[in-house]
């Protein structure tokens, strides 16, 4: 018996790093998993690796920072997979910038994605998680606990996941939905290859480093089981709070 069998699973950024990592995890434990992500044939490898393993699961395509495609990915999941249970936010994005060099566009289109679409996916969730009960797991980050530099978009976008959940965790509070959220450090994953590269060129280096030190990156595995067992019934008493996995780098 897994802790998910039956249960339906939606995952963003599910073709890649933490959401393939999450996506993964649940489908081992019986979970038929919707593997969201905007760039399909990602999804579609996830879930065919899903398959392959004998689970069960669907490639869709969405964009979480437009309300529009998040409505029909989750009809889509819903009317493919059935009513879901379990949420979980991973889809996000990240740039580093002088604060006074960033454009205006970064700014929205990070706070787009990693705040706004968290807020759309669970928005369109609700209506059927409030059907059987269900749970909600946000990715935030500890850049979203504490200041990092070059990093405004990103630390104000993950702070707000952070608060979210913290809203939607009391708004549902009676009505069997529970919100929580993770705070990983450094790990090892696309998003994390794609951005430590674009530090302005005489950053201090050593200063970033401190915060989020290259030496606590490791892979996704051990956040995805963080997060499975915030959306598992083993975490039934918590509710509204986050979990940091990060190598106590906040310390």
């Amino acid at each position: 018996m897994g802790r998910f069998d039956g249960r339906v699973a939606l995952v963003t950024g599910a073709g890649s790093g933490l959401g393939r990592a999450v996506a993964t995890q649940l489908a081992s434990e019986g979970a038929h998993v919707a593997c969201f992500d905007i760039a399909l044939d990602g999804a579609e490898k996830t879930a065919a690796d899903i398959a392959e393993h004998g689970g069960t699961a669907r490639a869709i395509r969405v964009d979480v920072s437009d309300p529009a495609s998040v409505k029909d990915a989750v009809g889509a999941a819903w009317r493919d997979l059935g009513l879901p249970r379990v949420v979980v936010n991973c889809a996000g994005i990240g740039k580093f910038a002088r604060t006074e060099e960033l454009p205006f566009e970064e700014w929205t289109r990070i706070l787009g994605v990693n705040l706004n679409g968290t807020f759309l996916m669970c928005q369109a969730a609700l209506p059927h998680l409030l059907e059987h009960g269900g749970s909600i797991v946000n990715i935030a980050s500890n850049a979203g606990i504490k200041a990092q530099p070059y990093s405004a978009a990103y630390c104000t976008s993950k702070a707000g996941v952070v608060h979210l959940t913290r809203c939607l965790a009391d708004e549902y509070l009676k009505r069997g939905v529970r919100v929580n959220a993770v705070a990983p450090g450094g790990i090892e994953t696309p998003l994390s290859a794609a951005t430590g590269g674009m530090l302005p060129a005489d950053s201090d280096w050593e200063l970033f480093g401190r915060i989020s030190p290259v030496d606590q990156f490791r892979g996704p595995e051990t956040v995805a089981a963080a997060i499975a067992y915030l959306a598992s019934d083993d975490a039934v008493h918590v509710n509204g709070e986050y979990i940091r996995v990060d190598g106590a780098t906040l310390a």
